[in-house]
């Protein structure tokens, strides 16, 4: 029954993900490009209402990743955030009136199929509720350290592919780091009420990473193609989470011959993303007034 639940509200979180990505991208893609990291590019936006509606969506996802969290795994609930592209797509196809092609539908097919064989394959189960004080002494500094080497590449390349993917990479690392802490801080939560919950460090920590998620998320629209961007985030996200999964809260992943069909379902769900983000359709919904490139 927990899993049950842990399926349920992780759908509905992508599903609310997806609506802000909609409305947030709108939003990145109407103020004017720039060329280095812009600390003022979050003030331009919190002007915009539909970027404001995006944040709500936020705010109601994140409740939703939280109660998915609480019941499941952490790498069995953030791989399934890879369904956040389609269904984007499938709300900005209501919103505007528009179908996506069959090829469209074909990679959408594949992404869906990849995961269920990737997550059918790798059975996360098992873990510990909330991981010790040393274990994320170890796990933050390294994704900072990721975190701020990706950066520092991408703030040293032009407008292009490579500048898009360092940010998205840098934002799905801090993404599912800030579920991790999540989930940590939900368990305290569970256990200890809401006097423990607002003064752990937990807490602090993946508001504060949350915040940088989004930050590095926009300069990632506004540096390059979606091509780019989006499936490093949709992949990096999962892969990072599976990594906290296993190191930080010691969940279980079958391993021996079951490795290939989770590599089968990977790159099914690399290959329908990459032909998803070309369809011209994407780009108009998650991606609009983008220059062409």
């Amino acid at each position: 029954m927990q899993t049950t639940l842990a399926v349920l509200f992780a759908l509905l979180a992508a599903i609310s993900n997806a609506l802000a990505t909609v409305l947030q991208r709108y939003a990145a893609r109407t103020v004017p490009l720039s060329v280095g990291l812009r600390p003022a590019l979050m003030g331009e936006l919190l002007r915009k209402p539909v970027w404001l509606a995006g944040f709500g969506a936020v705010i109601a996802a994140a409740a939703f990743q939280a109660l998915a969290l609480l019941n499941g795994a952490l790498s069995l609930v953030q791989p399934l955030f890879v369904l956040e592209l389609p269904f984007a797509l499938f709300i900005g196809g209501l919103v505007l009136h528009r179908r996506m092609p069959p090829r469209g539908w074909a990679a959408v097919a594949a992404m869906v199929v990849g995961l269920g064989l990737g997550l059918w394959a790798a059975s996360p189960s098992g873990g510990v509720q909330r991981p010790g004080t040393g274990v994320w002494l170890m796990a933050l500094p390294s994704c900072a350290a990721a975190v701020l080497l990706l950066i520092a590449v991408a703030v040293r390349r032009p407008e292009g592919r490579v500048r898009a993917a360092c940010f998205g990479l840098s934002a799905a690392i801090c993404y599912a780091l800030t579920a991790g802490l999540l989930k940590d801080a939900t368990q305290l939560w569970n256990t200890d009420g809401a006097a423990a919950f607002f003064t752990a460090w937990q807490t602090y920590g993946f508001a504060l990473v949350g915040v940088a998620a989004v930050f590095l998320l926009e300069n990632a629209m506004q540096s390059g193609p979606l091509v780019a961007s989006q499936p490093a985030l949709t992949l990096g996200d999962a892969t990072v989470s599976l990594a906290l999964g296993v190191t930080v809260f010691e969940e279980y992943l079958r391993g021996g011959w079951w490795l290939l069909p989770m590599l089968a379902g990977a790159l099914l769900v690399v290959a329908g993303a990459l032909v998803l983000v070309r369809v011209p359709f994407v780009r108009t919904v998650v991606a609009p007034d983008a220059p062409p490139r």
